[in-house]
């Protein structure tokens, strides 16, 4: 947004003209409407809004003869709750009543303003860093000033652009909602599969197996079917002239010519924060020293990963101050495994299922840059 011409630097075709500045006094009224027991009670929630009581999951034992005291919301209507200075400018499409300490308040000109604009203004981070100066209390009990509040300035377009605005927001929103939800279901359905496709307690066979595959899996030590290897790489080891990626626990760091992994391997968090955390790294890449390598012996490395990923490194956890974990602990554990090709054709299930989370989280992080 320009300060001297005030418009923003992306426009929908058609809207040239510059965005008007009000102060929010001048936009917004209250209303404290109420004599409406008969009204469903609403609650107030950070992310959906104004949600029915009854389906917002909360017990709440109160008397019902003080409904009559509750206020009236109305779609379109927003209520500043307490406790919400994260926010908590709750829009609602709904018609209910809720508690008489919230603030509920509408527009002055509703033909002028579109609320949903307006929801997405209120969600917004920068409104939200806005509110810092009309807020009091102290830690999470602080709550917003209304009559401060309406003394924010606001820059703003006019009705049709408002709608062209919020209708973009939204269908972003809707996209982002649409990959999160499924990658949870694909989290969900790895879960359940890490559970049924290795063998549970005294069994020595999963409950799910592909056709073909009778035999009984083979109990062995996790050194049997795993060696180690440690790096002594910083980031400070990071060279212009590398050729190959470094990587640290979360992604590249930069390149390296120095402990070159010539296999798919696993790295482990040795020390530290998230210490026992695994990840399954590329052939021709290398890592810092705060992680340890898990490579594959006589084995295939994605069913390791996928058995890894269910494996307790809980019990072998050391250190009060600095936790740690030892590869010449946790490989004397026992874990069952069948013969190669069965180990391939789960590691490449579990494999696929993390490539198919990985792009719905890539989708969601890229809408929501976009987004933002």
């Amino acid at each position: 947004m320009s300060e001297n011409t005030k418009t923003p630097r992306i426009r929908f075709k058609g809207f040239n003209d510059a965005w008007e500045q009000r102060k929010a006094e001048t936009l917004f009224i209250s209303y404290v409407e109420k004599g409406f027991p008969a009204l469903p009670v609403l609650s107030a929630t950070q992310d959906k809004g104004m949600v029915y009581r009854d389906d917002a999951g909360k017990i709440v034992v109160h008397d019902k003869n003080n409904e009559i005291g509750y206020k009236r919301v109305q779609p379109g209507q927003f209520v500043i709750h307490l406790r919400s200075f994260q926010g908590g400018f709750a829009h609602s499409n709904i018609l209910g009543i809720t508690s008489p300490a919230y603030t509920i308040f509408g527009f002055k000109e509703g033909e002028k303003q579109y609320d949903l604009f307006w929801k997405c203004v209120f969600s917004s981070p920068n409104f939200i860093k806005r509110l810092e100066s009309v807020t009091y209390g102290i830690r999470d009990g602080r709550s917003i000033s209304y009559d401060e509040f309406l003394t924010m300035k606001f820059i703003i377009p006019e009705y049709k652009e408002q709608v062209k605005i919020a209708t973009c927001l939204i269908r972003t929103d809707n996209l982002i909602t649409l990959h999160q939800r499924k990658c949870d279901k694909l989290k969900n359905i790895k879960a359940a599969l890490l559970e049924k496709m290795f063998p549970q307690g005294d069994s020595t066979t999963p409950k799910i197996r592909f056709n073909g595959f009778t035999d009984t899996w083979e109990q062995r030590k996790l050194g049997e079917v795993t060696q180690y290897a440690t790096s002594s790489l910083k980031i400070a080891d990071c060279t212009d002239e590398g050729e190959f990626d470094l990587y640290d626990a979360n992604s590249v760091i930069g390149k390296t010519n120095f402990n070159v992994q010539t296999e798919d391997y696993i790295t482990i968090i040795k020390d530290g924060s998230g210490v026992g955390t695994v990840r399954l790294l590329p052939k021709n890449t290398s890592f810092i020293g705060t992680m340890g390598a898990i490579l594959a012996k006589n084995s295939e490395i994605e069913f390791i990963y996928a058995l890894l990923q269910r494996f307790d490194f809980s019990q072998h956890i050391n250190g009060a101050t600095i936790p740690h974990v030892y590869y010449s602990e946790y490989k004397q554990d026992i874990i069952y495994a069948p013969i190669r090709n069965e180990q391939r054709i789960i590691g490449k299930i579990f494999k696929q299922l993390d490539n198919l989370i990985t792009l719905h989280q890539r989708k969601v992080e890229k809408l929501k840059n976009i987004k933002s």
